[in-house]
């Protein structure tokens, strides 16, 4: 048999405390929140606004849109959890 994880939903103490641990940034149109291939140490949750994935799905093109993020999204657990870069490049688009 296949092992199955689960996150369960946490109590009101322990969402307070992982509030705590969350600073504000804020950032403008256009500006790169995580860039593809670099190494991934933070965590990120949309409060206000909306930010595209961009991701080069063939060396030598531009990179494309691959999806789009708006309040309540968030980005940037799978390089902490699997210790891996980067997957994908991170635009504020509003």
């Amino acid at each position: 048999l296949e092992k199955v994880q689960i996150l369960k939903s946490m109590e009101k103490y322990e969402r307070t405390k992982l509030a705590d641990a969350f600073k504000e940034h804020w950032f403008e149109e256009g500006d790169v929140i995580i860039k593809e291939g670099d190494a991934g140490n933070e965590f990120y949750m949309i409060m206000e606004g909306d930010c595209i994935a961009t991701k080069v799905l063939e060396p030598g093109k531009p990179a494309s849109t691959v999806k789009e993020y708006s309040p309540g999204s968030y980005f940037g657990e799978r390089a902490l959890l699997k210790d891996e870069p980067r997957a994908a490049s991170i635009v504020a688009k509003s």
